[in-house]
């Protein structure tokens, strides 16, 4: 709808994450570097959304008490923030949908390549399956490889978007910590 996408403009506007949507969360500032903040985050479960929350493993774990957990998230800016303040961190939503695809798919298909060259080379049974996990750890390690070169493209790391609004006092097991 044009009225999401305005939102989007802008919120890329203040991030310059890329050119499609940002995944966005809210976060308290814990601690300030030259260039980043380290930011606590609260994972929720968005049971209260689904159609499905009585038939999920999620629904389940969040009702025992581990669907909020707490994050600490490095989130790069060039402003200049206090700890304690409330700010909205983000990441591209295609950069999230890139690394899915490079984690799950990668090993996958050095697994099949694998397996389909050993059968085409008229291997037997037991070598067409060595061949296949070889192909498997062989993915894994590309998605490593892939992961450390990617571990130092700003594009890919969280940014800090906004400010969220006040900022909030750090408490810890009922003190103010000054």
């Amino acid at each position: 709808s044009p009225g999401k996408r305005r939102a989007y403009r802008r919120v890329l506007s203040l991030c310059d994450c890329g050119d499609g949507p940002v995944i966005e969360e809210r976060g308290r500032v814990l601690s300030v570097e030259e260039g980043a903040v380290w930011v606590e985050t609260v994972r929720s479960s968005t049971c209260g959304n689904c159609a499905a929350k009585a038939g999920c493993g999620q629904a389940l774990l969040a009702r025992v008490g581990s669907g909020a957990r707490r994050g600490f998230i490095r989130a790069l800016t060039d402003r200049s923030w206090q700890i304690g303040d409330e700010v909205f961190i983000g990441i591209p939503e295609d950069a999230v949908v890139r690394g899915a695809l490079w984690v799950y798919l990668t090993p996958l298909l050095g697994l099949f390549a694998a397996a389909l060259l050993a059968q085409a080379l008229g291997a037997a049974e037991p070598m067409v399956i060595l061949a296949a996990v070889s192909g498997l750890i062989a993915g894994f390690a590309v998605v490593r490889w892939h992961g450390q070169r990617a571990q130092r493209d700003p594009q890919l790391m969280p940014q800090v978007l906004r400010s969220a609004g006040q900022a909030m006092p750090l408490v810890q097991e009922g003190r103010l910590n000054g």
